[in-house]
């Protein structure tokens, strides 16, 4: 993976849609998919999560949660707004469905800041913690609105992630903290009392269902502890992304300073869009990433074959052809370096298929 970020961009490419191919392989099989079964049986709690861009905050692989179990919802800087009307429109079809289904919802609206380094932080919020803090606390208040205050069907929970430890941080009602990282192995079994103390509030189905992400973190961070012991874990502190991309189904992309993740929410996509071609350039100028080019890939997911697919695939060619004008508007000397891709995904299975622009 270190070596990558140095290949020549058609390699590049080759590598990152191989990624892809594979994590849809993984996805696809019997265990895996045995797996999610059993678990929605046991946790019926329908579990969102809202998160940055950054390829650090993989909530699954740290909770040690089976792939597609959480649902995920990224976007640049884990800058979000219920007001905007597309991503109000997901949320409350995302909802609609799950409580359809018999389900509670639990929306885990995340932050994300490094123990050892403020710079390793979250850049869209300039690495002021406090300040994506509040903003998840507008977040939770949004959802509160929307879908009531009682949280007997569905419940924002904020909740920080130490990227150095991928330690998870959960923000009580009252204002406390339950802080993963702070608890040792014995603590294992006063888990369950310390979450009904700090979310009193919390149906007790839904505690039940999010204990097992705070065991599995639990037991990840002692992994992780391990790793560090023997010098094998590595903080990644430079930017060293060479793909932007826009749209939804890029959960094959858990990987640290890759790509630049812009969720199809906001009504001014322009803007994460000139940030991202900033920081690719910044890059190349700084021989962080060689100069011979990126990939734009826009994707879109879609759930049924037929009506949904063919929307799927023009909204897919519509966010490549705005997102390349909005780089070719605004950072030319980009435009002869820019490889565009057009793709969707079939959310079910995970596949990822490119399409003509």
């Amino acid at each position: 993976m270190n070596d990558i970020h140095n290949q020549a961009i058609a390699q590049r490419i080759d590598w990152l849609f191989d990624l892809a191919r594979r994590h849809g392989e993984t996805f696809r099989g019997p265990e895996a998919w045995l797996a999610r079964q059993r678990y929605i049986a046991e946790h019926p709690t329908a579990i969102a999560v809202l998160k940055c861009m950054d390829g650090r905050i993989n909530i699954p692989f740290a909770t040690h949660t089976p792939t597609g179990i959480l649902m995920p919802f990224r976007n640049l800087g884990g800058i979000f707004d219920l007001g905007w009307p597309h991503l109000g429109e997901v949320l409350v079809h995302h909802v609609q469905r799950m409580t359809g289904a018999g389900r509670r919802v639990m929306f885990l609206i995340t932050y994300h800041w490094s123990r050892g380094n403020p710079l390793r932080g979250c850049a869209g919020f300039n690495y002021d913690t406090a300040a994506a803090i509040a903003h998840t606390q507008d977040i939770r208040r949004q959802v509160e609105h929307i879908f009531g205050a009682g949280h007997g069907t569905v419940y924002p929970l904020v909740c920080g992630f130490e990227t150095d430890e991928d330690a998870l941080a959960i923000h009580g009602s009252d204002g406390t903290l339950l802080d993963l990282a702070s608890l040792a192995a014995a603590d294992l079994a006063t888990l369950e009392q310390r979450l009904a103390a700090l979310l009193p509030d919390m149906p007790e189905q839904m505690r039940a269902d999010l204990l097992p992400l705070l065991r599995g973190n639990l037991d990840h961070i002692a992994q992780v502890r391990e790793q560090t012991a023997r010098n094998e874990r590595r903080l990644d502190i430079e930017h060293r992304e060479w793909v932007i991309c826009v749209g939804r189904g890029f959960d094959f992309l858990h990987t640290p300073n890759l790509a630049l993740i812009i969720g199809p929410y906001s009504p001014d996509l322009a803007d994460p869009l000139r940030k991202a071609a900033g920081i690719i350039r910044g890059n190349m100028e700084a021989g962080r990433i060689p100069s011979d080019g990126f990939l734009l890939l826009a994707s879109v997911l879609y759930d049924e074959i037929g009506v949904d697919r063919a929307r799927a695939e023009m909204k897919a060619r519509f966010l490549s052809r705005f997102a390349a004008g909005v780089v070719s508007e605004e950072f030319p000397d980009l435009a002869g370096r820019m490889t565009s891709r057009t793709a969707i995904l079939d959310w079910r299975s995970r596949s990822l298929e490119l399409i003509g622009a």
